[in-house]
Formats: C-alpha cells, structure tokens, sequence
C-alpha cells in the first residue's frame, strides 16, 4: 500500500496506475461503511485509492473541524487489511494553497436541507471533490446513501461539469440496532447512544406506512416527528420527504421518495434515510 502525500507526488504517480482506477473520498476515522464502498471498489477496479483529508472548507465557523475524529493509524492498517493500493494523505495548505478563490457551487439542490442549516457546506464539498477528481483522476467514485443530499450534489456537479466519472452509492451501513455509521458517532455518550437509534425507529415506521398504501406526506412527516417526541434527548431539526433527484419536497408520496431527517442528540447532530419505493439513489 502506497502513501501519497502531496499533489505533485499524485500527479507522479498517475504514470503507473493500472485502470480501472476507482476512489474512495473519505475524511477518515474510518468504519464499516467506508470499508463497504473499499469492498465493492476492490470488486470493480484494478486499482483502488482512498483519500484521507478532513476538509476545512466544508466545516463552517461554530462547527467540529478542530475536534472532528481523527486516528490516521488505525485508518491505515484497515486500509491495508482490504488491500487498498494507494492511499492520498494531502494537506490543507496543499488543496487551499495561498490565493485559493475558485468554488464550486452546484445550486438549488445544495441550497436546501443541509445546504440551508450549514451555509457554504455544499460549496466545500462539490470543489474539493471536483479537485479529488481532477488529482486523482478516477475511474469510478463510491459513496453512501447515508449522505443523501451529498450524493445528489456530487452527481448533479458530474453532470453539469462533463465530469468523466462514474459514480457509486451503496447503501447506508447501520450497527445492530439500527443506527447509520457515522463518524461522528464517536462524539455520543453512553447514554446519548442509546438514544440515538430513535432515528432509524422513525424511518422504519415511515416504510412500514408506505408498504401499508399510505401516501400523503403529512401523515408520515407526522409520524416521524411523534415519535422522535418520544426521546427527551433528541431534538428534531427537519423531516423531509421529497423527490430524490431534485429535493423538491412531495405531498403525495412517489416513487421512489427520499425521506431524510436531521436530529440533535446532546451537541452531536446526526442525518440519516430511506428510500420509499422502487430504486435508490
């Protein structure tokens, strides 16, 4: 396994890859759901590369850019274990160098949901991506559905862009009881993780409610919202229930839809989905 630290060293390293080359984009402090996507690159690739680079620009001012979790070594030797062949470790000062002042901006479907509760988020992902893309030079690209909305705008800017990527999301990876993989995760207190599995209670009961031919949307926002009421510890910041491709929020349920949800629980804020219907994302 080959670690790479620095843009030009990429650039060099270009000369020897052998394709199909597929990426991995991660912020590290690696887990199963990470891994997941390692797995299915290993299956469709020659070559496989992850990225480690917790991103400063996606972080706004009040957020966990300084305390966001971090454990490089443990990261590599599971990388190592699924026999990963490089692994792109860069800088801040190497991505943002002096002068920096080129964004990516995707629009409407960054702007809402995520976008509008963490302003210039979307803006942070979409232009270091697009740079991940133009360094490494991948193939193909794997995410989670767990970032739904994230998903979408890395597929819009592809399109938009003529990006000459193809992009893979696999589904979201969840502990036993339910609870999406997150890094995160690493902030909950005993008491707040066992909380925390309110979330997926509530998206289940959604896709109970479809499969038993409910349709409007009021209904299952409602009960989505009841029963996180049911968690003193989690306060609900928003349901959604929407179209998955443009966000554009449903008051019949079609299919597919996108039901997503952020909520607090303590100082953690955790997101999380299903897909209602036929298909994904």
């Amino acid at each position: 396994m080959r670690l790479i630290h620095t843009v030009a060293e990429m650039a060099s390293a270009q000369k020897g890859v052998i394709r199909p080359l597929g990426l991995v984009p991660t912020m590290g402090a690696l887990h199963q759901g990470h891994l997941s996507l390692v797995r299915r690159a290993k299956e469709d690739n020659a070559t496989v590369e992850v990225s480690i680079f917790v991103n400063p620009a996606q972080f706004g001012p009040r957020e966990d850019l300084s305390t966001y979790p971090r454990n490089q070594e443990q990261d590599l030797a599971l990388l190592e274990e699924q026999g990963v062949d490089l692994v792109f470790l860069p800088q801040p000062d190497d991505i943002y160098p002096a002068g920096f002042d080129t964004w990516v901006n995707v629009g409407r479907v960054a702007s809402r949901l995520e976008g509008e509760a963490r302003p210039d988020h979307f803006r942070g992902v979409a232009t270091v991506v697009s740079k991940l893309f133009n360094i490494v030079r991948p193939d193909r690209a794997y995410f989670g559905q767990k970032d739904a909305q994230q998903v979408q705008v890395i597929r819009k800017m592809i399109s938009d862009l003529n990006l000459s990527v193809e992009m893979a999301v696999l589904p979201t990876v969840r502990e036993p009881d339910g609870l999406a993989m997150s890094s995160r995760n690493a902030y909950l207190s005993l008491q707040e993780r066992q909380a925390a599995p309110v979330l997926y209670r509530s998206l289940r009961r959604a896709q109970d409610m479809h499969t038993d031919g409910v349709r409007q949307a009021s209904a299952i926002r409602e009960a989505i919202q009841n029963i996180i009421s049911t968690e003193p510890m989690a306060h609900l910041e928003y349901v959604s229930i929407a179209s998955p491709e443009t966000l554009d929020e449903m008051d019949t349920i079609q299919e597919p839809t996108l039901v997503s949800l952020a909520v607090r629980i303590g100082k953690t804020r955790l997101i999380d989905n299903v897909v209602l219907g036929n298909g994904g994302l």
